[in-house]
């Protein structure tokens, strides 16, 4: 399997896979137009990377501003992510915000109340 990247614009988030490191990336608002054809990729890279390695698989997030439907798409990533866990695959995420938006953390609290593995949120300070 390759990399996936997808650039950064003013309404969706930069998503990097990288199939090596086992990390995968996604930084900034998410309000596309489409949240489907933008998850899309990225829900199958993390499906055939849960079923042809053993690796573990890290989450790193770093999103301001999420719209219903990237909700959605993000809830099956993780959704994803839950599953593997419960087969005893190692995998984790990480949330990364500023210290000065409480709301963000808020947002990341919730997510997190509906998984059972590693889930970090941090502050940048």
């Amino acid at each position: 399997m390759t990399n996936l990247e997808i650039a950064q614009t003013n309404s969706t988030p930069g998503i990097e896979a990288d199939w090596d490191s086992g990390l995968l990336r996604l930084r900034g608002d998410s309000y596309p137009e489409n949240s489907f054809a933008l998850f899309q990729p990225v829900v199958e890279w993390v499906e055939t990377y849960l079923r042809d390695t053993q690796r573990p698989l890290r989450l790193e997030l770093e999103l301001l501003y999420l719209n219903t439907s990237s909700v959605r798409a993000l809830m099956d990533i993780l959704d994803q992510l839950e599953d593997a866990h419960q087969e005893q695959r190692p995998v984790s995420v990480t949330w990364l915000y500023d210290a000065a938006n409480e709301r963000v953390a808020d947002l990341a609290e919730e997510f997190k109340e509906d998984c059972t593995f590693p889930f970090e949120i941090v502050a940048k300070t």
